[in-house]
């Protein structure tokens, strides 16, 4: 019996729920579930430029564990493009370091510091505002 997937430790969930290949009938094609832990790992290692042990303590993971879910972001993400997939976002096996929270009216994405009671989306001012989660 596997052992059960831990938690992994994301700072701010990816800014956009989606892409889609441009110039292509893309209502029709399969899609790629890229996770927010993938998204992370990529984020980390490719944009950051950190490498794989400072990326790993980050997300609250060991270094092999990083490695394997930075090679599947890269594997998805090279599929999508080279076969013309929309990459959705998805939440997966991943933990918030903070509470982060999405508007419903203009979409954006925040968190709330300590110490404020404003639950206002600091973009639009609406009231109309939830929990990012599963």
């Amino acid at each position: 019996m596997p052992r059960r997937t831990r938690l992994r430790k994301v700072v701010e969930p990816p800014r956009f729920k989606g892409y889609r290949p441009y110039g292509v009938n893309s209502k029709r094609r399969e899609s790629i579930e890229l996770l927010y832990e993938e998204y992370e790992a990529i984020k980390l290692a490719d944009y950051d430029l950190m490498n794989h042990k400072e990326a790993a303590e980050i997300m609250g993971i060991s270094r092999p564990t990083f490695a394997r879910i930075y090679e599947a972001a890269r594997r998805k993400i090279a599929e999508a493009l080279v076969e013309t997939k929309n990459i959705n976002t998805v939440y997966g096996n991943a933990i918030m370091d903070k509470d982060w929270f999405v508007c419903n009216k203009c979409h954006a994405r925040f968190n709330i510091p300590e110490g404020m009671d404003n639950e206002k989306c600091p973009a639009c001012n609406s009231n109309n505002i939830e929990l990012l989660n599963k």
